[in-house]
């Protein structure tokens, strides 16, 4: 990725539907399982409190969500992808770190979680989220869950 790209971070618009599908099915089912696809759809339409997308010179190359538990004393990080093309340049980062400021933001928040997969958890946890729970076979078979939680807060 060359210094010049430009890269914002903005809130989703129903518009960006059809981006974020494709990044999903991009990273299926290296990151996602197959029925996972169907999972997002429904969240982009039901079910999303905050979610954000990741634009690299003006295209959808990421997005994440955050979602709420407990009368809003948790937040939980959701829904995380990077094109696979753009994955290990420190974007997942950027995008992670930028909900991470937006919970500090709010003052009822008093926890952030995250529940992923073996293949991601290595990710989080380079950015300060232990690990407290494995459900194996979670998500579907081959993919376990890793619920963790962010100790920065």
């Amino acid at each position: 990725m060359q210094q010049n790209n430009s890269i914002i971070i903005r809130k989703y618009l129903p518009t960006d539907k059809d981006a974020v599908m494709n990044l999903i099915k991009l990273n299926t089912p290296d990151f996602f399982a197959e029925k996972e696809v169907d999972d997002l759809d429904n969240y982009l339409d039901k079910e999303i409190e905050l979610y954000y997308v990741l634009l690299v010179d003006g295209k959808v190359m990421g997005c994440g969500g955050i979602n709420f538990a407990e009368n809003k004393t948790i937040g939980k990080i959701s829904w995380d992808i990077i094109h696979p093309n753009f994955q290990g340049k420190s974007l997942g980062a950027k995008l992670l770190k930028y909900r991470i400021e937006v919970l500090k933001a709010i003052p009822n928040v008093q926890k952030v979680t995250v529940r992923t997969s073996q293949i991601a958890y290595k990710f989080y946890e380079k950015h300060g989220f232990t690990l407290n729970e494995i459900k194996r076979n979670y998500w579907a078979e081959g993919f376990d869950m890793y619920s963790m939680e962010y100790e920065g807060l």
